[in-house]
């Protein structure tokens, strides 16, 4: 039964109707459509509270990694969309309920038009909400678009475990100098982010572009082209093609070493990285160097501390002036790859610098309010084997990495010759780097390290303090962004 009462003024009906959109069936229940409110009440009872046992109940890591997977994010496109509608319904619902035919002319019209606004304005989260479900969806499906039987593989239970039954997974982390006027792909920038699956804790294996000598796995097409490393004639001006950075180029304008199969580059290259660390590689993501401009632009900058001024350019008439500032995404990109008075070294650690800087500055905050540009940026930036369904189990594992330790080892002098590498001692610096990183729940720094065998540790004597003088040791982890101001 509708109540016959008295009919309530402009304020009243546009208040009630507000009302209705933070609680629904309020305006309902003022106007006497009791069942009505009562039930709308209920619902929206019901839903909060399921809403709430979710958040409580869920891991965080866990639900992320479910709202990426493709079946969710359209779940949730159109789930937002159709809840969106509802609540549209909703309040002019109750606006009409409370009746407003019964105001004056002009009360009619101020009545009509506040709730119409606020209709509308009810709609629009729900519609952005499906709009980023929708763009989210069509970046992740063009990027992770390899096969669905990439897996890492191990001695477990690939069914209930995705990481079969391993400690670490291994993912080469590539950075691309593609450009218009380049032909094949030229890896500048290459990493291994070996991560502890239970805790997160990641060692990046950081090797130089100029590695000379590459060996190649055994008994693979092109270690029986070089079996004594990669070697080819020096160009005329001196420089070398025969170098790291040129493996994955090398290969795919080289089929018939494989037997004609073509575009093979990516998987040598992943398997010489890996047998140069003495790693079971997983997968590779190739980050094209000027798509990283265009991600660090779509999160406004990032803020590094430039230690002296860097040139670049062609005729070097450009410059990232020394001091701690905000880069946009091309001078972040010439800071971190000029060559101009710098050698690979330097920009290693500048690019350590600017992805140290870009892990820790792109918090969910920036990357919400910038979701279209992140979301287009990431597009143009990746090329990668990681299949979709991985998503689901890489998310709660990136969120991990968030919050852990994240350690790094550059291979470059004293700790290693890139002319003469010495093999043996590079991968006995990444089993040490492992290790330290399961074990240790600190950030390693390059201080000498303690010589107190475990016995002593553990007993009541203070250990000796490093001296002052003593020299960093070139093996030990150094945290990502140590050094970089």
């Amino acid at each position: 039964m509708r109540d016959r009462s008295k009919p309530p003024g402009v304020g009243a009906v546009i208040g009630w109707t507000a009302l209705a959109a933070i609680a629904p069936g309020a305006a309902h229940l003022r106007a006497g459509w009791r069942r009505t409110g009562l039930a709308l009440l209920c619902a929206y009872a019901a839903l909060l509270l399921s809403l709430l046992w979710v958040a409580l109940t869920s891991d965080l890591g866990d639900l992320a990694g479910q709202l990426v997977s493709s079946s969710w994010l359209t779940g949730v496109t159109v789930a937002s969309l159709a809840l969106g509608v509802a609540w549209f319904v909703l309040v002019v619902h109750s606006f009409v309920v409370m009746n407003p035919g019964t105001l004056p002319g002009a009360g009619q019209v101020v009545a009509g038009v506040l709730a119409g606004t606020l209709a509308v304005a009810v709609l629009l989260p729900f519609g952005l909400l499906g709009q980023y479900a929708a763009v989210s969806q069509s970046a992740l499906d063009d990027v992770f678009s390899a096969p669905s039987t990439s897996r890492p593989t191990g001695g477990g239970d690939g069914e209930n475990d995705p990481w079969a039954g391993r400690d670490r997974v291994n993912i080469l982390l590539l950075g691309g100098d593609a450009d218009t006027h380049r032909v094949g792909v030229r890896t500048d920038s290459i990493n291994v982010a070996s991560i502890d699956v239970k805790t997160g804790n990641t060692v990046l294996l950081s090797l130089p572009r100029n590695l000379e000598n590459v060996r190649f796995v055994p008994g693979s097409p092109m270690a029986r082209r070089f079996p004594d490393g990669f070697r080819l004639p020096a160009n005329p001006d001196g420089s070398r093609e025969d170098l790291l950075f040129a493996v994955w180029e090398y290969a795919d304008a080289h089929p018939e070493i494989f037997g004609g199969r073509e575009k093979q580059g990516a998987r040598t290259l992943i398997d010489t990285v890996g047998y140069t660390l003495g790693l079971k590689i997983d997968w590779y993501a190739l980050a094209n160097m000027w798509g990283f401009a265009r991600l660090i632009d779509a999160i406004g900058g990032v803020t590094v501390t430039v230690p002296q001024d860097v040139v670049f350019g062609k005729y070097d008439e450009g410059l990232v002036k020394a001091g701690t500032r905000r880069l946009r995404g091309a001078d972040a990109m010439w800071f971190a790859r000029s060559r101009t008075n710098s050698d690979d070294y330097t920009r290693m650690g500048r690019q350590r610098c600017v992805l140290g800087a870009l892990l820790s500055q792109a918090d969910p905050a920036t990357v919400l309010s910038r979701f279209n540009q992140v979301a287009l940026a990431t597009k143009e930036l990746l090329r990668t084997d990681i299949p979709r369904p991985m998503l689901e189990h890489l998310v709660p594992l990136a969120l991990k990495v968030k919050n852990a330790k994240v350690t790094s080892v550059q291979f470059v002098p004293p700790l290693i010759n890139t002319g003469y590498p010495d093999w043996s001692r590079i991968r006995t610096v990444t089993a040490k780097a492992l290790r330290s990183s399961a074990v240790t729940r600190r950030p390693l720094t390059a201080t000498a390290a303690p010589t107190a065998t475990p016995q002593a540790t553990t007993s009541r004597t203070p250990l000796p303090r490093a001296s002052s003088t003593a020299k960093p040791d070139p093996t030990a982890p150094k945290g990502i962004t140590e050094g970089c101001g």
